[in-house]
């Protein structure tokens, strides 16, 4: 039994939507589906750089307990809705953004004056009404990038004795969920398996959201190590489908022998030597899809090498 503490892959992800996806990885050593979940969970929810408003005017109002002349909604209700803006924003610089409307009708996140450096994500996003035909709606925004939860007193965007602080929400990840199972490989059978799945709000792609927090804990725990490293086995596919499952010393001894010497025709041969492709233990590390698309290597010399592989019973 090995020593060794298993290395995980990231076997599959499946994207649900533009805005959610599950991420399966495995294999894990026993009670690291747990470990790996919550620290994984805590930092997407956490510490994912996103944008808000951090501060607004409005025309005419000088503090937020007021009604504003002309419009359906009273600040905190505004200032409650400009709170679900969302944005990327293209720098790190504070950028100040207007509204100026005219005329009845709904004031929305398309009604934002934009710049080269911030974009709004749901324009769709209900800011006020105007319920007076002869009313202007006039709004100055301010937005800024961070990360978690920032609170009105923490706030560093202008604050001018008419603007009105908001606290912001940064985190661009509504929502993180996990599973862990069993899994097996080879003869280890109590192994973990993570599945998460992770919501965001558009800003950001779940995969992104989800390689980042992966980085920040990397970086994190790199800084506590020093100079200590531990071996670890290297990374392998585990699963159901996986035909290294229950391997045994004579398999393992058959997924080592050379391509060279499986009978393969010449132009299979040489089309699998010539992409890096030594053993059979090398065809396990590519999917159908990735041999296909191999360089001098289509359907036909799949389909040998499967057939050969069926003959060794792999």
């Amino acid at each position: 039994m090995s020593k060794m503490i298993h290395t995980p892959s990231l076997v599959s992800v499946d994207d649900h939507s533009a805005t959610s996806s599950s991420f399966v990885i495995e294999p894990l050593q026993s009670g690291y589906g747990m470990t790996l979940g919550n620290s994984l969970r805590r930092v997407l929810l956490s510490s994912i750089a996103g944008a808000g408003v951090t501060s607004f005017k409005v025309e005419g109002v000088t503090h937020e307990f007021t009604a504003v002349k002309g419009i359906k909604e009273d600040v905190v209700d505004i200032m409650q809705n400009l709170k679900q803006l969302r944005f990327r924003v293209y720098g790190d610089e504070p950028q100040t953004l207007r509204i100026v409307k005219k005329g009845k009708g709904a004031v929305t996140g398309k009604d934002i004056q934009g710049n080269a450096d911030v974009e709004v994500v749901n324009t769709d996003q209900l800011i006020a009404t105007i319920d007076d035909e002869k009313a202007t709606f006039t709004v100055d925004l301010v937005v800024e990038t961070g990360r978690g939860y920032r609170t009105t007193e923490e706030s560093t965007a202008k604050k001018h004795s008419d603007f009105i602080a908001v606290d912001t929400i940064f985190s661009p990840v509504l929502r993180v969920r996990y599973k862990v199972d069993k899994t097996r490989v080879g003869q280890a059978t109590d192994l973990d398996r993570l599945s998460i799945t992770v919501d965001t709000d558009g800003t950001i792609t779940p995969r992104d959201a989800f390689e980042e927090s992966a980085a920040i804990l990397v970086n994190q725990y790199t800084a506590l190590a020093g100079k200590t490293r531990v071996a670890a086995q290297e990374p392998v596919e585990s699963g159901a489908g996986n035909s290294m499952l229950g391997a045994t010393s004579d398999d393992s001894n058959l997924l080592s022998t050379s391509i060279e010497d499986l009978n393969l025709t010449a132009r299979t041969t040489n089309a699998l030597v010539n992409n890096d492709i030594h053993t059979i233990q090398d065809l396990f590390a590519l999917s159908d899809a990735e041999l296909r698309d191999l360089k001098g290597f289509g359907s036909k010399a799949l389909d040998e090498v499967k057939d050969k592989l069926a003959e060794l019973e792999l």
